[in-house]
């Protein structure tokens, strides 16, 4: 059963600070602005971005997240993206292209109402779906999403806060039946198309007739004491001083870690340059330049180069 004053993030959050929210129209995304709303939050700016992938379902959504934020006395920014086109265009998988356009129209709104604080509704289920997924494309460890999270866009920093991670969509769900709220359904999200959609509906479920257990728990569990555990691995990173003046990496410096914090290293230094898809296997590439019996550069997603060179280690177009 979902219990307002359980989630943290709520109770601590200034209620006078304006915050950008998010609202498809779905469960997840309504309940999250109907909780703001009863939880005293009034300077809110809901942003619902059309992806038109669902025809005159998308245009319904759209009217009812305007028609929702009248009703709350809230504005509304409203945007449009062809994601389909996007991901001819972009060569990018749907997932990908959504998430982008979802990014580049906060980014909008942000400048628009001078806010770079967006709440998004992601709760247990989609934490749970994220960690198996990195995992599978060979993240660095039980990788999930975090509770506050600062994002480069289009050279803007924006701080995604997400209060509900350890929320169920089902007592989403049930908190909004309770008070008669309604919200639109998404019939794609039951689609067995998209790789999350297919993880939510098909391996998740498998798991728990496998084992017999929930495996959303344990997942979001083990998200969480991935992040504990590199909170010190960061505190002792930050003290090894790895870094020259110029912001290099210096080698010797990085020689004198164990391998785990050396990893650590240079996935920090990868994420500081805008370098996305870290994946396990470049970051051991990246530890192979370490070696000087190696070569001394290789090419990094999105066409540049990391380099080693007299002692240094750094990034370059």
């Amino acid at each position: 059963m979902l219990k307002p004053d359980e989630i943290s993030w709520l109770g601590l959050a200034r209620r006078s600070s304006r915050y950008l929210v998010g609202v498809s129209g779905g469960a997840d995304s309504v309940a999250l602005l109907h909780l703001l709303v009863e939880a005293g939050f009034r300077n809110l700016v809901v942003c619902h971005l059309n992806h038109r992938l669902r025809g005159r379902a998308s245009a319904a959504d759209a009217g009812f997240v305007q028609r929702l934020s009248r009703k709350l006395d809230l504005p509304c920014e409203s945007g449009v993206e062809d994601v389909a086109r996007r991901m001819t265009t972009a060569s990018e998988s749907m997932e990908t292209a959504a998430r982008n356009a979802r990014h580049e129209f906060f980014t909008r709104c942000a400048e628009i109402h001078r806010c770079r604080n967006v709440v998004l509704a992601h709760h247990a289920e989609d934490q749970a779906e994220t960690v198996l997924w990195n995992l599978f494309r060979g993240s660095h460890g039980l990788k999930g999403m975090r509770e506050t999270q600062t994002i480069r866009v289009s050279g803007i920093n924006l701080r995604i806060i997400r209060p509900l991670l350890a929320v169920r969509s089902e007592d989403l769900r049930q908190w909004l039946a309770d008070r008669k709220l309604n919200w639109r359904e998404d019939a794609s999200n039951a689609a067995p198309i998209a790789v999350r959609n297919r993880l939510r509906h098909e391996v998740l479920p498998l798991l728990r007739e496998i084992t017999g257990r929930d495996p959303i728990p344990p997942l979001c569990r083990g998200a969480g004491d991935d992040h504990e555990r590199e909170q010190f691995d960061l505190l002792e990173l930050r003290n090894a001083d790895v870094k020259d003046p110029q912001g290099r990496l210096h080698l010797p410096a990085l020689k004198r870690l164990p391998e785990h914090l050396q990893r650590l290293a240079f996935r920090e230094y990868l994420v500081a340059h805008g370098i996305a898809s870290i994946s396990r296997e470049l970051l051991d590439r990246c530890l192979e330049t370490m070696d000087p019996a190696n070569p001394p550069s290789f090419q990094l997603p999105g066409g540049r180069r990391i380099r080693r060179r007299e002692g240094r280690i750094w990034i370059e177009s």
